[in-house]
């Protein structure tokens, strides 16, 4: 059994089929109608209009003055345009819109006083068309050609180029030429004009040629488009036919074939296509098609578009501009940038990607040019209502960016829909500047929604909320003593430092903060710190849990002991003057007492007459209970010291001998 394939984008290309729909209306219409050369290259279609009154006409001195005159799809240049407007003509224009923005390129490039370089082949009515639009246009059909303009224009011309490609090149051709005039100019444009339908068409076929022992090319010998189809078959497969309907096909040359692909050039109409599809299927009944049948092709391509449809679309190209989208009708679907996304900051690429299918809004249609205005963002836009809606009812969290700040609190943008948070629903501290929210990441809960009027109202408090309440359930679920928690200080008190653990706050008293005697929690911490925490004891009845930050593993008392012992001298810092004498600071942790009786060595009234707190001091230690871990400390010890080693060394120098010393 033989397989028959055929392409999925064999036939009209969605310009070619707005020209033969436009010829085939006006012919129906009953007015006097020409065509201004063949509407397309395809001598069965344009007989078929001449059988239906629209005679066809090569130039505009034979068109009669005050006809209708339709344009062909590949475009003339402006003189055609102003001579017809000056006989007195209703132009019918059905130039393709690819080609009919090359025209728009080529004209402002050439107003700008730029260099318009058109690759292509010279002779073609697409390419003159495109000439015809500026002043002094070069055309090359290849890199060859270029490279000598390109020197010359080295020595001579200084003019910046514009550099634009006929709608059905190739990118064998294309790309060398893109890539010399980046390297040779200076300040060139370049678009790369090729139509994405011609790209798609060429690349299916090479794929298929590659598969089939046969491949049968049906179009117009005429047609640039389909003979550089069979070109590219002819490089991949061993046999192939190029004919231009059925009553060409030579049956014997595919006999015995065992696969056969189809595919046509984008002026070939599906009757002609389905009879050489017939014929093979006469022969085979193991025929494959990728595309839906040709029923379905017209019934799609008949189809009309209505300002705000819903309709689906393959992507076919993606400019610095737009979304290009194949809709399966006549008109040609584009999306600017600016109605694909509300991220102005995104790129196309990141949203779609060529052949991605696509649900799109129709914005306008405009059935003389036959072109659809698309936008996502707009469909986007009435999906995300429904979800902000259906998320007051399910209460979904929904994620947002914040844009703004005004007096009343914050704006939200959270899929495109500005939704409004009051300053009180922040989560931030009363008082606090709210314009270093913007461009926060947030979730939040929506709290009222008034689509008509288009306002939302959200909270991003209630989500904390919710958030800190499961949190919160956590920490008292696994709690326990011992165990440690990395905090963030919430508030201060004269008392202690209260921290969040997770949801929860435990409070830190001053005597736990360290082991150095402290005043003020201030000393130690400041709200926001990140501290390291243990759990000392908790009530989970009373929700209270009372935390430590001293390093348990640090004992003061060792480290003291280890270092001084009774009669040892130390500098020491006062921390606390009473009635009965001063306490001071050894080491953090140990303090001593220094008695009133031994601050002076002479008598004192209290001990802020000598000293005051915060004052550094020198100090004998003159006991130690270790049972009990307190200190002695007197500084009235060390001054009698002093006092004897000066009357000493007072008496070495009088000469007197010291009671000590034997004669």
């Amino acid at each position: 059994m033989r397989e028959v394939i055929l392409a999925k984008s064999a036939g009209f290309c969605f310009g070619v089929r707005r020209a033969v729909e436009l010829a085939e209306e006006l012919a129906e219409s009953g007015q006097p109608y020409v065509m201004l050369g063949p509407v397309i290259h395809n001598e069965a279609v344009i007989r078929d209009l001449e059988e239906k009154g629209v005679a066809c006409v090569s130039s505009v001195e034979e068109v009669p003055p005050g006809s209708g005159v339709i344009i062909r799809s590949h475009g003339e240049g402006r003189a055609v345009y102003e001579a017809l407007e000056k006989k007195g003509c209703q132009i019918a224009d059905a130039t393709c819109v690819r080609v009919k923005k090359i025209h728009e390129i080529a004209a402002e490039a050439s107003a700008r006083g730029r260099q318009v370089i058109i690759i292509g082949d010279p002779q073609h009515p697409e390419v003159k068309a495109i000439a015809g639009w500026c002043s002094d246009a070069k055309i090359f059909r290849n890199q060859d050609e270029l490279q000598e303009f390109l020197v010359e224009k080295g020595e001579n011309n200084q003019k910046p180029v514009t550099l634009v490609s006929q709608t059905t090149s190739t990118d064998r051709i294309w790309v060398p030429c893109r890539e010399k005039v980046k390297k040779e100019c200076t300040n060139a444009e370049i678009f790369d004009t090729i139509c994405d339908a011609t790209c798609k068409r060429q690349s299916e076929a090479q794929r298929l040629a590659e598969h089939c022992g046969a491949m049968i090319v049906i179009g117009d010998r005429r047609s640039s488009n389909t003979t550089r189809l069979a070109e590219l078959c002819r490089a991949h497969c061993p046999l192939v036919c190029h004919i231009s309907g059925a009553e060409e096909l030579d049956r014997n040359l595919i006999s015995g074939v065992a696969s056969v692909g189809i595919t046509a050039g984008a002026s070939t109409p599906g009757w002609i296509i389905k009879e050489v599809k017939d014929i093979m299927s006469d022969e085979n009944n193991n025929v494959v098609e990728i595309e839906e049948s040709f029923a379905d092709m017209l019934e799609k391509s008949i189809k009309t578009l209505t300002t705000g449809d819903k309709v689906m679309g393959t992507v076919t190209g993606i400019t610095a501009t737009e979304v290009n989208v194949d809709l399966g009708t006549k008109h040609a679907g584009y999306i600017p940038l600016s109605e694909l996304s509300d991220d102005p900051t995104v790129k196309p690429e990141d949203i779609v990607k060529v052949g991605d299918e696509i649900e799109t809004y129709v914005m306008r249609v405009n059935d003389v040019e036959g072109v659809a205005t698309l936008s996502k963002k707009r469909l986007d836009t009435v999906k995300h209502w429904d979800m902000i809606e259906a998320a007051v009812e399910d209460k979904t969290i929904m994620e947002g960016v914040i844009t703004e700040d005004n007096k009343g609190g914050v704006v939200a943008n959270v899929k495109g829909i500005r939704v409004f948070i009051p300053a009180s629903q922040t989560g931030m501290p009363r008082g606090a500047d709210l314009s270093e929210m913007i461009k926060q990441q947030v979730k939040l809960r929506i709290t009222e929604v008034n689509r008509s009027r288009r306002r939302v109202v959200g909270s991003i408090r209630a989500v904390q909320a919710e958030e800190r309440a499961a949190k919160a359930a956590e920490v008292w679920e696994n709690i326990e003593v011992g165990k440690r928690y990395e905090g963030t200080v919430k508030s201060l008190t004269s008392y202690g430092a209260f921290v969040d653990i997770g949801g929860v706050d435990g409070m830190v008293h001053v005597s736990e903060l360290s082991w150095s005697r402290i005043k003020n929690p201030a000393e130690v911490v400041s709200v926001g710190d990140q501290v390291s925490v243990y759990v000392i004891s908790f009530d989970p009845e009373k929700k209270k849990i009372s935390l430590g930050m001293k390093d348990r593993s640090q004992d003061p008392w060792e480290k003291f002991t280890s270092t001084y012992e009774v009669g040892s001298t130390a500098t020491v810092r006062v921390v606390k003057l009473m009635t009965f004498g001063a306490f001071a600071e050894i080491v953090p942790g140990v303090d001593g007492l220094i008695h009133i009786s031994q601050i002076a060595d002479h008598r004192i009234e209290k001990p802020g007459d000598v000293l005051e707190e915060g004052q550094t001091v020198d100090v004998k230690i003159t006991d130690i209970d270790y049972e009990r871990k307190k200190v002695s400390l007197s500084i009235r010890a060390l001054l009698g010291e002093q006092r004897v080693a000066v009357d000493e060394a007072e008496a070495d120098e009088d000469g007197e001998i010291p009671e000590d010393v034997g004669i």
